[in-house]
């Protein structure tokens, strides 16, 4: 029934857990298929983790879509004099090296024009470029991994635009809400942050904050005098301790709060426009007292997003339960393997 070809597995390769989701293309539906995940420990390391992934999983396909982060892929906003898209993508090399701290020749380029140019125009008209660079040493590490557990990269994309693709599927749930408003997208992983700022499902801005779900396990562990193993437990599962981790976190994520404004700030001051919807995701998004210091901060409201419910689910190739119990964690999952639109 469910053909290969229309198959996508996202790999989403955490610093602490790698996910996989699996989807189908069928007709205008993507169908959920399989789905996995295994945690990274000290005898765990990636392959051995992605293996575990793909015998878990029992996926159909073996076309993979993957990301990097980090501090090997940069991302940025410039003003370029208006040109075809044909035109920027041979001039694009040329520009580059004015914006990115490494040799044009050690990366690998890719751009994107965030305003459509008018059917005339002169020279001297400026559009903004998304511009972005990937060390080619990562990307190759990682389509090495991937072919070494006997996947077929499709594609590499970029941690934080994987949540706009995941997002793009609600906004197809809800065309009421508008393409002009500007929505900011939040994902608290283990070890960072990162941040889509969207207009018309585009995106720009984007940053990573190395402040995340780690530091509030650590801040338990010290306040609650307990080991890194239960205090992670205890950030899912507070029971009666609510009080307690609320004012163990309390600090750190209005530091995160904090960062974060200043993100929306420096947004709104280059594109004249106010962040008006913030939606959060991750492992970390439900975090007691997380909405309390975000709306505080941002005074505006925060909103919890499910990143699997556009799609549906084939019954007996997924566990349910497990899946929806995940779903706050796989945006950038579900965003890989929505690459199987195009």
């Amino acid at each position: 029934m469910f053909g290969k070809k229309n198959s996508l597995l996202g790999l989403d390769i955490g610093s602490q857990e790698i996910k996989g989701i699996e989807l189908q293309k069928d007709g205008d539906n993507l169908i959920v298929t399989g789905f996995a995940s295994c945690k990274l420990t000290s005898q765990n390391d990636q392959k051995y983790a992605i293996k575990e992934v793909l015998r878990k999983g029992n996926f159909r396909t073996k076309l993979v879509a993957s990301s990097v982060s980090g501090r090997s892929v940069i991302v940025r906003y410039i003003n370029m004099i208006r040109m075809s898209k044909e035109d920027l993508k041979s001039s694009i090399k040329f520009e580059a090296d004015k914006y990115i701290p490494f040799e044009v020749e050690e990366v690998v380029l890719d751009c994107q024009i965030l305003e459509e140019p008018n059917e005339e125009y002169t020279d001297e008209e400026e559009m903004k470029v998304l511009l972005v660079a990937a060390k080619k040493s990562l990307i190759e590490e990682q389509i090495q991994l991937l072919q070494e557990v006997n996947l077929q990269p499709h594609v590499i994309d970029v941690d934080a635009f994987c949540l706009g693709n995941a997002f793009e599927l609600r906004s197809n749930l809800n065309p009421a809400e508008g393409e002009d408003r500007v929505v900011a997208l939040i994902d608290i992983g283990a070890s960072k942050t990162s941040i889509n700022i969207l207009k018309g499902n585009l995106s720009y801005f984007t940053r990573e904050i190395y402040l995340a779900g780690n530091d509030f396990t650590e801040a338990i562990s010290r306040r609650l005098g307990v080991d890194m193993e239960e205090a992670e437990r205890l950030k899912s599962d507070p029971a009666d301790q609510i009080a307690e981790i609320e004012d163990a976190v309390l600090p750190s994520l209005d530091d995160l709060g904090n960062e974060i404004h200043l993100s929306f700030d420096f947004y709104e001051t280059q594109f004249e426009r106010e962040v008006d919807d913030v939606y959060v995701s991750g492992g970390s998004s439900r975090l007691p007292g997380l909405e309390r210091s975000f709306e505080r901060i941002f005074e505006k409201k925060i909103n919890f997003w499910d990143p699997i419910e556009a799609l549906k689910i084939q019954e007996g190739s997924v566990d349910i339960n497990l899946l929806q119990e995940s779903a706050p964690q796989l945006a950038i999952a579900v965003g890989l393997a929505t690459r199987i639109l195009g």
